[in-house]
């Protein structure tokens, strides 16, 4: 019996809203299907399944709260029969809908409670009053048995008084979210940084000819350049691309790069384009444009926010000249490129004006150092230099 319980959607989630079931009991579902969608403070996010089976019961209602690792549904492998009920399994049924003043407060992960001066709290709540300097003991847990959660933190005392705590729109609680994941990353992960100024004409000069005759849909921009230069380039250095997971590196099979999306009412998203090394140009091209599309109607799928494995951002046509960006754990490095800029340049013993960018690779020291950096800065210089090969 497989139980299909609440992922972690990003490093501080502490729970998801349950928003629609894509399946009812009796649906035969298959690894990789979308069976619900769930609403993150990074928005709608569909959820796959990983595993063959077939739904036996749900066990969580649309518009429930649901923390990381509750239990969702009970899937059942083939030829398997339904368990018998018992008082763990009823009580996690739906039960009927109470008005919303009336409804309990789910279960949350709480620290155990321990010596003097431990304060019962959840691990986002401990993380949340660590940025905000708030002493935990002075605080009044409101949730199930007197824990301290994220609400308390945000409503902590000011000046003396406490203070209400006022809603905050989407974009606010998606800030907060982004906010409290860098943090976490600057202050634990040792980062380094190599930068260099790469000459790009030749991708320009080639994406002219090469859209020369394309109708605008049909384009491939600079960034898809960028997306397949840092895909073949991890591919072959390894050392940049994968997980820093229970004290070591553990190096991925594919490149899944994260691509930062800005979305249109504010706030940043990094979905990974699943195995991009093994994609031509067209098609990363069209994932991209697929990607960004689904990131600004709310409509990701769960594995393209976990399963990343180097993040680029770029800050496209125009904007600043360089950016040094921080790493996504447990990612281990990110890719930072600069708007093209016209510089004198010097080709063959002549000054000609050239469209350069300006990379900066953000790399974790517990796993790679600076020769290795830079062998990856120069292997994308090479591909994106060479962009008929890409």
């Amino acid at each position: 019996m497989g139980v299909f319980k609440m992922p972690s959607l990003g490093a501080d989630m502490e729970a998801g809203t349950l928003v629609e079931w894509l399946v009812k009991p009796g649906d035969t579902v298959t690894r990789g299907d979308v069976i619900a969608v769930v609403e993150t403070q990074k928005g709608a996010i569909e959820i796959e399944v990983f595993e063959d089976g077939t739904v036996h019961e749900l066990t969580a209602a649309p518009g429930a709260s649901v923390p990381v690792g509750m239990p969702l549904a009970v899937i059942l492998a083939e030829g398997e029969k339904p368990p018998a009920p018992t008082p763990a399994a009823v009580a996690a049924q739906p039960v009927e809908t109470a008005p919303p003043e009336r409804k309990a407060a789910p279960a949350l992960p709480v620290a155990p409670a321990g010596p003097a001066g431990h304060h019962r709290a959840s691990p986002a709540a401990r993380v949340r009053a660590q940025e905000l300097g708030v002493d935990l003991a002075v605080l009044q847990g409101s949730g199930p048995g007197g824990v301290i959660i994220l609400a308390d933190v945000d409503g902590a005392p000011i000046g003396g008084e406490r203070q209400p705590s006022e809603p905050r729109s989407p974009v606010e609680e998606m800030r907060r979210a982004i906010a409290a994941t860098m943090t976490r990353a600057k202050q634990t992960i040792p980062h380094f940084y190599l930068s260099q100024t790469i000459d790009v004409q030749p991708a320009i000069d080639f994406l002219a000819r090469r859209n020369a005759d394309r109708p605008p849909g049909e384009r491939v921009l600079l960034g898809a350049l960028f997306v397949r230069a840092v895909s073949l380039a991890a591919s072959k250095i390894k050392i940049v691309n994968g997980h820093f997971v229970e004290g070591a590196f553990k190096p991925a099979n594919v490149v899944n790069p994260g691509v930062a999306v800005a979305l249109r009412g504010g706030g940043l998203v990094a979905p990974a384009l699943m195995d991009a090394a093994a994609m031509d140009l067209d098609q990363t091209m069209a994932a991209m444009r697929d990607l960004v599309s689904r990131a600004r109607t709310g409509r990701l799928k769960g594995s393209e926010m976990t399963e990343g494995t180097i993040t680029i951002t770029s800050l496209g046509e125009t904007g600043a000249e360089a950016m040094a960006g921080i790493i996504f754990p447990p990612q281990v490095a990110i890719v930072g490129i600069g708007a093209p800029q016209t510089r004198p340049w010097v080709i063959e013993g002549q000054v000609v004006p050239r469209s350069v960018v300006t990379l900066t690779l953000s790399a974790d020291h517990r796993v790679s150092d600076g020769r290795q950096a830079a062998r990856f800065v120069s292997e994308f210089e090479t591909l994106i230099q060479e962009p008929e090969d890409l």
